[in-house]
Formats: C-alpha cells, sequence, structure tokens
C-alpha cells in the first residue's frame, strides 16, 4: 500500500497546525510508534510519548512556518512506498527567529517515520542564537 503526495501534504500540514497551536499530543501522534524526531545538535528523540514530552519542554510558544515543499518518492525495502518531504521555512520564538529545513520521511501507513529539524544559520548567527539562549535560561 502507498500513500499518494497530497496525502502525505495533508500529514505534514497537520504537524505544522498542531505544533503550532501548541497541540503536542496531536503533533507526537502523527509519528510512527517508533518514530523520530530529530531535533538540531540534539540525539533523535524515539517514540510518540518521548516526543510529546520533549515538544512540551522545548516548543512552547514557537511558531513555524512552511513556505517552500518538495516531495520525493522513495522505495522502501518490502516495506511499500515512502515519501520524502524537504520543507524550507523559518522558526519564530520568543527571543530568535531562524530559518529551518525539515526533512520528513512518510510511511505507507501515513505515519511520520522521522522528521529531521535543521537550522539553516551562518556560524555567526548560530552563536547569536546560542548567547540569545543562554540569556534567556539565565532569566
Amino acid at each position: 500500500m502507498s500513500i499518494s503526495q497530497s496525502q502525505a501534504h495533508h500529514l505534514i500540514n497537520g504537524y505544522f497546525e498542531s505544533f503550532n497551536q501548541g497541540k503536542f499530543e496531536k503533533t507526537a501522534a502523527l509519528f510512527g510508534e517508533t518514530g523520530k524526531l530529530n531535533p538540531p545538535f540534539e540525539e533523535p528523540i524515539v517514540g510518540r510519548e518521548r516526543i510529546f514530552s520533549y515538544l512540551q519542554k522545548k516548543a512552547k510558544g514557537m511558531v513555524a512556518t512552511p513556505q517552500e515543499w518538495t516531495f520525493h518518492s522513495e522505495e522502501s525495502d518490502g516495506e511499500g512506498d515512502r515519501w520524502r518531504v524537504d520543507v524550507q521555512g523559518k522558526v519564530q520564538a520568543i527571543v530568535f527567529q531562524v530559518n529551518v529545513t525539515w526533512q520528513f520521511v512518510i510511511t505507507d501507513l501515513s505515519q511520520i517515520a522521522s522528521a529531521r529539524i535543521k537550522l539553516v544559520a551562518s556560524p555567526k548567527e548560530l552563536l547569536n542564537l546560542r548567547a540569545t539562549k543562554e540569556q534567556v535560561t539565565a532569566a
């Protein structure tokens, strides 16, 4: 069984909608049972409950704005067809905004197998983000 590009788009759109509304339990439910969230500079977060917990701690108040979508159909060894979807956009946090690329892998069961999040910033911008984060954490 395989899913269509339209179904993959709908699933990922649900990720962004629930994320932006702070409904992280709904966001986590879009992942497969062993789905992975790969945030920048951290180890992968595996499983719905851990993803939910992570988002509750780290993503409150963030708004993700997808801007450009690219779909790639992939065949998976014995698991049916999958989609890899690259999304370019921005994340607005309380004290900063950064360009981001998300790379989603969608299973034939209409679940997110993985979501890799990459910051698209110069080294100087990353250092400024780190300094800003440390100032907020210290407050």
